[in-house]
């Protein structure tokens, strides 16, 4: 991995980690996914490349919290407002 976008790559891995505390499926699932897909590119030496994974490791950052986001509205709803029928 490229010494300038280390920090990055780490930043991505701890953000995520600390959103899959909530994932539906369970902490340790979203862990050991999230490990082996890190860990599939863990020999990428290509800057853009790697720019490239960046991108998409945010773009599952936006997705997550969108996911969260539409679980809580969800729950609320439902306590608050009558079914429609």
């Amino acid at each position: 991995m490229a010494n300038p976008l280390k920090g990055e790559v780490i930043r991505l891995y701890k953000t995520l980690l600390y959103l899959g505390r909530e994932y539906p499926k369970g902490a340790a699932y979203f862990r050991g996914r999230l490990k082996c897909a890190f860990m599939k590119h863990k020999d990428e030496t290509d800057p853009e490349k790697i720019r490239q994974l960046v991108a998409r490791g945010d773009h599952v950052i936006k997705e997550l919290e969108a996911l969260y986001f539409l679980r809580k509205y969800r729950a609320m709803k439902k306590r608050y407002y009558e079914p429609e029928n």
